[in-house]
């Protein structure tokens, strides 16, 4: 979010949201079935985006840009932004969804990585070596290389062929079709 921020220049990037929905706590279901996942509820979540954006318009922010690196909520995100929109209509605030951040590191990130010779069972959906390239990439001390293993709970692919030179080319892939995405949104009339 930081790169994206520099890259258009006139944007600031609002604390991350550590707490999102991860499913349902009891029963378990999706990530909450793996140990030391935390989840909240969708509804708090979405109330936690709402609050934050309509505080950002108070002060005067007029494009509250709304990003999120989890399939599980994309959904949940542009629903908050679609009703702030409806009840920003006569105002100078509007909300923007940009689901380009998400989906980046998704099919054209997986395109790049079987361009360097990775295979799609490496690649994988969760922890896998496109997960993992793209954690040492940002921030290479969240990732526990004596942990980084094929079957590994919670890992589906194999994270050994995770690299931090792979995961620049999927954060500057996100970059840039985010920082593309962001100036459509925000260019467009109401």
């Amino acid at each position: 979010a930081g790169r994206i921020a520099a890259e258009l220049g006139n944007a600031l990037v609002a604390p991350v949201v550590a707490y999102v929905p991860e499913g349902r706590i009891s029963p378990p279901t999706e990530h909450m079935r793996q140990a030391g996942t935390i989840s909240v509820p969708e509804a708090a979540f979405k109330a936690v985006i709402d609050g934050a954006a309509r505080s950002f318009a108070q002060h005067g922010f007029t494009d509250i840009v709304i990003l999120g690196d989890s399939g599980n909520y994309q959904g949940a995100l542009k629903a908050v932004a679609d009703a702030l929109n409806r009840d920003w209509q006569r105002g100078p605030a509007r909300a923007h969804f940009i689901g380009d951040y998400y989906l980046a590191a998704q099919a054209p990130f997986a395109k790049l990585l079987r361009e360097h010779g990775v295979s799609d069972a490496q690649i994988g959906t969760h922890a896998g070596a496109a997960d993992t390239s793209l954690m040492l990439a940002v921030d290479a001390s969240r990732v526990w290389p004596d942990k980084a293993s094929a079957g590994a709970e919670g890992v589906s692919g194999d994270p050994r062929r995770a690299s931090a030179e792979l995961g620049k080319l999927g954060t500057d892939l996100v970059v840039q079709r985010s920082v593309a995405a962001i100036r459509q949104a925000t260019a467009a009339p109401r």
